[in-house]
């Protein structure tokens, strides 16, 4: 017991991030792993780009190491600065969390951010833009091709490329 390699699943303070890093590298040494799904959007103010880094999963991440599976091991670091808690139940999906992180990891560019043909699009429902010179517009798809969409932007029907813009599901 407690020599599986394990996942879990962690709630963190966003202000306290590099606290809890350093507080969980002392407790757990080494072989310590940390994986935190991030996008990379471009939003257009002020008549320019500023490049912003968005983490997908809010403030919860991914940490690694083989004494995650070992409850009173868990015990010790739950009091790590900037830990708000471990979600419960990481030990009983594992295989789960490692294929949510294998198909993260498959959809990353060349810089480690996902990208959006990591995100499910469907036809006809209503999208916001977060990247780009559309962004905080909302749109409808109309029609799906490989690299590109076509979209209804208000009542102006143009297409877009799937890799250069970032939206969300309204």
């Amino acid at each position: 017991r407690g020599k599986k390699l394990m996942w879990a699943v962690i709630k963190f303070d966003k202000k306290r991030f590099s606290l809890l890093k350093n507080d969980l590298s002392n407790k757990l040494g080494k072989d310590l792993k940390f994986y935190t799904p991030k996008i990379s959007i471009k939003k257009f103010v002020n008549n320019k780009y500023i490049k912003k880094e968005i983490n997908v999963l809010g403030d919860y991440m991914f940490c690694f190491h083989k004494r995650l599976g070992n409850k009173e091991f868990l015990k010790i670091i739950n009091y790590s600065r900037g830990l708000k808690y471990i979600l419960n139940g990481h030990r009983e999906f594992q295989n789960e969390i490692s294929d949510f992180i294998n198909k993260c990891r498959c959809a990353e560019d060349e810089n480690g951010y996902l990208k959006q043909n990591f995100f499910d699009i469907d036809i006809k429902k209503t999208y916001k833009f977060i990247s780009g010179p559309f962004t905080d517009k909302i749109f409808t798809i109309i029609k799906i091709q490989q690299s590109k969409i076509d979209i209804l932007l208000g009542n102006l029907k143009t297409t877009v490329k799937k890799q250069e813009f970032l939206f969300n599901p309204i």
